[in-house]
């Protein structure tokens, strides 16, 4: 277990430095962020001397290294635009961008898995067909249609919820919905296919035989197995909901990390773009790291075979 815990570690550090270093050299082929800081009839000799002082000058090489050695101290340099450490920005949208998307994977999850395992056990039947159909309308509905949807209804008709804003439990509710619903269509028909191919496995057959009452054979015997593909796909999109929230954050004015990047991008603020970069690339990766951990868990072989 040990052994395996190291190798996983081990495969995270050079992604991690495969992804910042990748970043680092498309940001700074975008363009040169110098011209954008100062006004438009700089001279020459102001240019150069800016470039200078914030080391563009340098060889790339150079600069990535200087980078990754502040990186790892946990100094992302300052923010171009803003003029505030990279850090301290990432750290005060960050903790709204890890809210919603864990509200938004809670949601899905909650959902989707009884609505699976149903359509499975019930496979065939309207309640099967009704799910499905359902599922595959999340799945063709795009986040900006349904959160303005949400907002006409319970907001402006109605007026249950906030438009937008965050803090409370009323705020969090129409953004996480219109986030997740996407994700528990896909989360119910993954586990629905799946369920389907563990409950016509043999072992599940021989419990049945020897008289298991069925809420045994589906909830401790198949469930635990079909589990471990969704625990793939449930890792893989809260990584990925992170910086992938800038359609909600924007609909619902959601302060996170999405629309940092945005902006960020758009001003060429390259020690911000970075910073984020980095930052989200280690959430993703330490996302990943979890899911190795509960296919231990899930299945205790995977780690023997992994040493073998």
């Amino acid at each position: 277990m040990l052994r395996y815990l190291l190798k996983r570690l081990w495969h995270t550090v050079y992604v991690v430095v495969g992804i910042s270093a990748i970043s680092f050299l498309f940001i700074h082929l975008s363009g040169d962020p110098v011209m954008l800081m100062l006004p438009g009839d700089a001279s020459m000799q102001e240019i150069e001397q800016l470039r200078q002082k914030l080391g563009f000058n340098d060889p790339l090489y150079v600069q990535y290294a200087r980078f990754i050695g502040h990186a790892v101290k946990g100094d992302f340099g300052e923010s171009l635009y803003y003029h505030v450490p990279a850090m301290d920005l990432i750290l005060e949208r960050l903790p709204a961008s890890l809210e919603l998307s864990a509200a938004a994977l809670v949601i899905a999850l909650v959902a989707a898995v009884p609505i699976g395992i149903i359509s499975a056990v019930y496979r065939g039947s309207a309640l099967d067909m009704v799910s499905m159909l359902g599922a595959l309308f999340g799945l063709s509905m795009p986040h900006f249609w349904l959160g303005i949807m949400l907002i006409m209804i319970f907001s402006v008709n109605l007026g249950w919820l906030p438009t937008s804003g965050r803090g409370t439990m009323a705020q969090l509710l129409m953004p996480s919905i219109a986030l997740g619903l996407s994700l528990m269509a896909m989360f119910a028909r993954l586990t629905r296919s799946v369920m389907l191919e563990v409950l016509g496995l043999d072992y599940i057959r021989t419990a049945r035989a020897k008289g298991v009452r069925e809420s045994l054979v589906v909830g401790k015997h198949a469930l635990k197995n079909a589990l471990i593909p969704l625990v793939t796909v449930a890792g893989m999109q809260f990584g990925m909901l992170i910086g992938g929230t800038v359609i909600i954050e924007t609909v619902f004015a959601w302060p996170g990390v999405g629309r940092l990047v945005v902006q960020a991008i758009f001003n060429r603020d390259y020690p911000l773009v970075q910073a984020i970069v980095l930052i989200l690339s280690l959430i993703f990766v330490a996302a990943n790291l979890l899911v190795d951990l509960l296919y231990v868990y899930l299945d205790p072989r995977i780690s023997y075979l992994e040493e073998k």
